[in-house]
């Protein structure tokens, strides 16, 4: 992949990664087969569409993207979709949209990662208290309602051990890099469509990694228990998961819901994984996952 990447495909790629996240069955999340949470598939559309002219808008500062991208996407939802998508999303968007050192997009998204500063923190404090998501809560330094100056990731960092999102701010985006990109590969080369293998990805982070926002909602041993659960369905689907097995998500997917468990904490790494994936030349911009 040659960078820069232009404004159009940028847009297109972050489209793209929404809807592939959506068409997949991934249990406890909203996808087309079912609703969830309070929330629908076209909820997520809507806000997908506004908020991709801000994730793309080149000459942008992350900070700006995001609140831009949250505040837009807010207004055509009427609710908190898509705030750790947008997170996620606006350092990789503008890693692979600007014309900085490092021929790699992971080289050049840990030097955007670098370089965030007090100006990104507050734009994007105001983005999150914008968009209230579940189970925030309060902290004595870094609550996104204290505007003492700190740069992002500094403020990352100190909600990196309860937070998936904020780690990945602080490592360089290694979950994804290291872990969820390469299984997406694998199952890219072995399922039967490319919705089964956004399942298959969507499995696999789950059962690696406790889901935060489950933490952040019903504890930390809810998260734990709630990985234990995807450990035992991706050990039955190992390595893929297959059309015969669709059934068993299905079942997982309601067991969930019926208990009020959102991973969307995992939702949002899958859709930051298809995204990079597509900026990275191995999903094809602007196209089917």
């Amino acid at each position: 992949m040659s960078y820069p990447l232009d404004q159009e495909q940028i847009h297109d790629a972050f489209l793209s990664a929404c809807q592939a996240e959506l068409e997949a069955l991934k249990p406890g999340n909203v996808h087309i087969y079912g609703g969830g949470h309070d929330m629908e598939v076209e909820h997520f559309e809507r806000a997908a569409l506004a908020a991709a002219p801000h994730i793309a808008q080149q000459g942008v500062r992350v900070g700006r993207r995001i609140r831009g991208a949250v505040e837009a996407s807010f207004a055509a939802a009427g609710c908190n979709t898509n705030l750790g998508i947008v997170l996620l999303c606006a350092p990789a968007a503008y890693a692979a949209g600007e014309a900085i050192p490092g021929q790699a997009l992971p080289a050049k998204l840990a030097t955007v990662l670098a370089n965030l500063d007090a100006i990104d923190a507050r734009e994007t404090f105001a983005a999150i208290a914008h968009a209230n998501p579940g189970g925030l809560g309060a902290a004595e330094k870094g609550d996104v309602r204290n505007t003492a100056e700190m740069t992002l990731r500094e403020a990352m960092a100190l909600a990196a051990d309860r937070d998936r999102i904020a780690m990945a701010y602080v490592t360089d985006f290694a979950d994804i890099f290291e872990f969820a990109l390469p299984l997406l590969k694998r199952a890219r080369e072995k399922a039967a469509t490319p919705e089964l293998a956004v399942s298959t990805l969507h499995i696999g982070l789950l059962a690696e990694f406790p889901d935060t926002h489950v933490a952040r909602k019903y504890g930390h041993s809810a998260a734990a228990q709630l990985r234990d659960e995807a450990r035992r369905i991706a050990a039955l689907i190992d390595p893929v998961v297959t059309p015969d097995a669709v059934s068993l998500l299905g079942e997982f997917d309601a067991s969930m819901k019926a208990r009020g468990l959102n991973p969307g904490t995992t939702a949002d790494f899958v859709v930051a994984t298809l995204f990079i994936a597509g900026l990275i030349g191995e999903i094809r911009l602007g196209g089917s996952a």
